[in-house]
């Protein structure tokens, strides 16, 4: 392998990302990035810890997704609650429809996740046996398909290739579908079930209206969220990608459906980016196409501006995070894989040693969701719209006698006063239509999911009509979703910024913005003459922003450099016995391992222009003398 061209280049191929893993992985773990949760008990599955330094990555790549988004778009931040009472997953369609499929070890009941089982089956079979193209082909197509599979498929296709269970060898059941969302009672008394959030979408959609509300009746407008997320996974797996608690940063961005275009469109539509579309999934070869944003939304490739303006905020986003920009590429769903809330969605799909796997997904969920809720809770979740010219409209208001309903349906009332409160105008015409010809009307209600049929007497109901000019009139907004994995992106950037001299010295070549310190402070020797410059440098680089590490330990100071490199420390300055002279330090850069001389009173500055993208390095070394460190101090 030549290290020295790896470290150049700034595209990895998949096959060099896999050469690199094992000293990848060697350094995460001796350097604390993260760990498997509960080690000294054994550990558990898709439960992952991080250690300082991978705490302060997260947390630098949490901030950078502050500024990109929330800062610069002007978002309406939110932090909703973890735990969430079941009425809202099931109004959102998380109860019925949150699932995997699952098979089960027919002897023991060992579950598996399917699609998994038969991805790792063929990349198995690929990789070990002399197979004929035809059989490559077909191995491949439903590789790249199986997760749109129906539950019959995909029990056909482990029947075909003679799937058995990997831990046992035993044969396997029929795939069913598995809830990943993990249950909770609320209170102590159980009666009020609940779940973990498997998203942290739900919070903003309930609290629309307060939000709209704050934000002066203004659309468009987004809301974000950074939290944790909880899904019982079936199959944890590579690392941070498939966990069971797992950090989020979503993005809710409320539209109205007659206004889709964006106002900041102009700023990406010429970025041209890779696609791979849902058509050339189902019915071409899966090849990626370059195409203009601009470009993909005039040919509806893109539903939309506002879909296709955050598709490339995120692509923005990703390479200042340090994701190697050659290695993302952007998938659209295929009809049959979409979720169940949305009508377009496209994945932001990161090149990882273990192939492109999806890290932030962007879909279109139109109205899907504060319909829902309006359904579910009965209260309206609508914005209003300006109209060219006032207009005169019908208004009907329903007075219902809710003392009497709830004497007569006792329970059921409850439940029918919430159905009938959330009508929209229209069905309040409708059913005013039907008492003028009846004593009372048939409802459809469902009680703790049982459906029921339940009659309303018309004495128990009243209209009242009148007429009124019109402003504005109410709709139902329609949602962007931008959805970041924050583990799965870490990942990303981590295996993008893994660097090695050689087999031994491995190092992150992290953007400073992203690092976990920015800066070391290293005595070329361990000894006391050296305290006052490292009080003075540790002063004033906190003053002006800039985190720092000093290591005075007795150690070479070429180790401490490779010690420093190895947790991605972009920056290092050396005292010296010149510096008691005349008050100078050397800066070093990790990649190059260049260092300039620099007096005390710019490295301040330089280091914390440095760090925030300001200036570059080339810049300062064209600006300050190279120093050349003794053949015992280079690294």
């Amino acid at each position: 392998m030549d290290f020295k061209d790896l470290n150049a280049q700034a595209t990895f191929t998949n096959k060099e990302l896999e050469e690199r893993r094992k000293y990848f992985e060697d350094l995460i773990k001796r350097r604390y990035f993260f760990n498997q949760g509960f080690e000294i008990y054994g550990g558990v599955a898709g439960l992952y810890d991080y250690g300082p330094p991978g705490c302060a990555i997260k947390n630098n790549l949490l901030k950078l997704w502050r500024e990109h988004f929330i800062l610069e778009e002007d978002m309406l931040e939110i932090s909703s609650t973890c735990i969430t009472p079941y009425p809202v997953f099931k109004a959102s369609g998380h109860v019925d429809r949150f699932t995997d499929l699952m098979v089960k070890d027919v002897k023991n009941g060992a579950g598996h996740r399917a699609d998994k089982l038969i991805e790792a089956f063929i990349e198995a079979k690929l990789s070990k046996k002399k197979l004929k193209p035809e059989e490559v082909k077909e191995l491949e197509e439903i590789k790249q398909k199986v997760e749109t599979f129906s539950a019959q498929q995909m029990h056909d296709v482990i029947q075909k290739l003679g799937i058995k269970s990997p831990d046992t060898g035993n044969e396997l059941g029929f795939p069913e579908p598995f809830n990943l969302m993990f249950g909770t009672p609320i209170g102590p008394s159980g009666q009020l079930p609940g779940f973990l959030r498997p998203e942290t979408a739900q919070g903003m959609f309930v609290n629309f209206n307060r939000l709209n509300e704050f934000n002066g009746g203004r659309i468009p407008f987004a809301a974000a969220q950074i939290g944790l997320g909880f899904r019982n996974e079936i199959a944890p797996r590579n690392g941070l990608y498939r966990v069971r608690e797992f950090d989020m940063a979503e993005i809710e961005h409320f539209f109205d459906p007659k206004r889709p275009e964006h106002p900041k469109f102009k700023y990406v539509k010429d970025l041209k980016l890779p696609l791979l579309t849902a058509k050339s999934q189902e019915h071409g070869d899966g090849s990626v196409t370059q195409m203009t944003l601009e470009e993909a939304v005039k040919s509806g490739t893109v539903s939309n501006e506002t879909h296709a303006y955050f598709i490339g905020r995120t692509f923005l986003f990703l390479v200042e995070a340090g994701v190697n920009q050659n290695n993302i590429r952007f998938r659209q769903h295929m009809s049959n894989e979409m979720a169940h809330y949305a009508c377009d969605c496209w994945d932001a799909e990161i090149e990882f040693s273990h192939g492109f796997k999806e890290c932030v997904g962007l879909a279109n969920r139109s109205a899907f969701d504060l319909e829902s809720h309006t359904k579910g809770s009965g209260v309206k979740l609508l914005a209003a719209r300006r109209l060219p010219e006032p207009r005169k409209v019908t208004i009907i208001d329903i007075t219902l006698d809710k003392k009497e309903i709830f004497k007569a349906l006792k329970g059921d009332g409850n439940e029918l006063t919430k159905l009938i409160e959330g009508y929209s105008d229209e069905q309040k015409a409708e059913l005013m239509k039907k008492f003028e010809t009846a004593d009372s009307v048939e409802f459809d209600i469902k009680v703790k999911e049982v459906e029921k049929k339940v009659q309303l007497p018309k004495a128990l109901i009243s209209f009242k009509v009148s007429e009124q000019m019109q402003q504005e009139e109410k709709f139902v907004p329609y949602v962007i979703e931008p959805s970041f994995g924050v583990g799965r992106i870490f990942s990303a950037i981590l295996e993008h910024s893994f660097r090695m001299r050689d087999e031994k010295r491995t190092f992150f070549h992290l953007p400073p913005k992203i690092s976990p310190i920015k800066c070391s402070i290293l005595p070329v020797i361990s000894h006391e003459k050296y305290n006052d410059a490292i009080h003075k440098l540790k002063v004033g680089l906190t003053k002006v922003g800039v985190s720092s590490k000093v290591d005075d330990t007795g150690h070479a100071i070429g180790r401490r450099y490779a010690r420093t490199d190895e947790l991605g420390i972009p920056f290092g300055i050396t005292i010296d016995n010149d510096t008691l002279v005349d008050d100078s330090v050397t800066l070093r850069e990790i990649l190059t391992t260049k260092q300039i001389r620099i007096p005390i009173n710019d490295v301040f500055r330089v280091v914390s222009d440095l760090a925030d993208g300001l200036i570059t390095w080339d810049s300062v070394l064209a600006k300050y003398p190279l120093f050349k460190p003794n053949a015992s101090e280079e690294n």
